[in-house]
């Protein structure tokens, strides 16, 4: 048998954390002297021990730990806790290549200026939504001046209750920006379905795992520069532009009068090719 500091030299682990996994009841010494008190430890629990610091460095927490060794009757346990410590560290891993990847976005943006430089990109989840659509070409954006009102005072007449918080968006069919002739789903989130009528129509739009969205401040006809800064993103990053884009409108004309503070978030699904 080896005295506590010899065992401590042996298997370069402090005297204080054995003692506190002593403590804790993790790892024991396998005789105390009842006069002395001092522990002592045999080499047959070398195997334990390194057991435990080899968790230990893999970034198990000491709890993590016990409950491993509490419930092991075979390694099958402990090859269920890897596995499953693999996975978390595997997601650790690609949220951080992620931010490393928006900090690369940036310090390039930065360093080289232009017309991308205010426009940050986040990847966020879209829920799904119950919605009241109407889908339309229109000529141009001034188009939405009369489109919105319309459907406004449907959704009144029909008693629809908006979702909070609220959610106004238009679907893009196009695929991509267009100017003039622009197949567009005006959407407004729901609680409930309703009564559809000619142009009006109550539908469930699924939710989107990953969209990359970025916040354009200032008048629809100068929004393109945020789409630019989306797609020069994604292929710069690895991502690859998956389904059609959305608008979502936070601030506009029914509550900010000067057009250089309507605020909208342009929302594009992608997923890393």
């Amino acid at each position: 048998m080896y005295k506590i500091g010899v065992f401590s030299k042996m298997n370069r682990v402090t005297i204080k954390a054995l003692r506190h996994y002593d403590e804790i009841g993790l790892f024991k010494p396998c005789y105390v002297d009842e006069i002395t008190g001092y522990r002592y430890y045999s080499s047959s629990q070398l195997h334990q021990l390194h057991k435990i610091l080899a968790l230990k460095r893999i970034g198990f927490s000491l709890d993590e730990i016990q409950h491993t060794v509490e419930q092991e009757s075979s390694d099958r346990h402990l090859i269920a806790y890897l596995e499953d410590k693999q996975m978390e560290i595997t997601r650790i891993i690609e949220t951080e290549q992620m931010q490393l990847a928006h900090i690369q976005w940036y310090l390039k943006i930065l360093k080289q200026g232009g017309a991308y430089m205010s426009y940050a990109i986040v990847l966020k989840e879209l829920p799904e939504v119950i919605v009241a659509s109407m889908r339309t070409v229109i000529p141009n954006y001034d188009a939405y001046y009369e489109i919105y009102p319309e459907m406004g005072r449907y959704m009144e007449e029909q008693g629809a209750q908006c979702r909070v918080p609220e959610y106004c968006f238009t679907i893009y069919h196009d695929g991509e920006y267009k100017e003039a002739d622009i197949d567009v789903e005006i959407c407004e989130a729901v609680t409930a379905y309703g009564k559809d009528s000619e142009k009006v129509k109550f539908k469930k739009v699924d939710g989107v795992k990953t969209a990359a969205c970025v916040l354009h401040k200032g008048p629809y006809s100068t929004i393109g520069m945020a789409y630019g800064a989306v797609t020069k993103w994604a292929g710069e990053n690895g991502y690859q532009i998956i389904g059609a884009p959305r608008e979502s409108y936070i601030d506009g004309i029914w509550n900010k009068e000067n057009e250089e503070e309507w605020l909208t978030e342009v929302q594009i699904p992608v997923k890393l090719k």
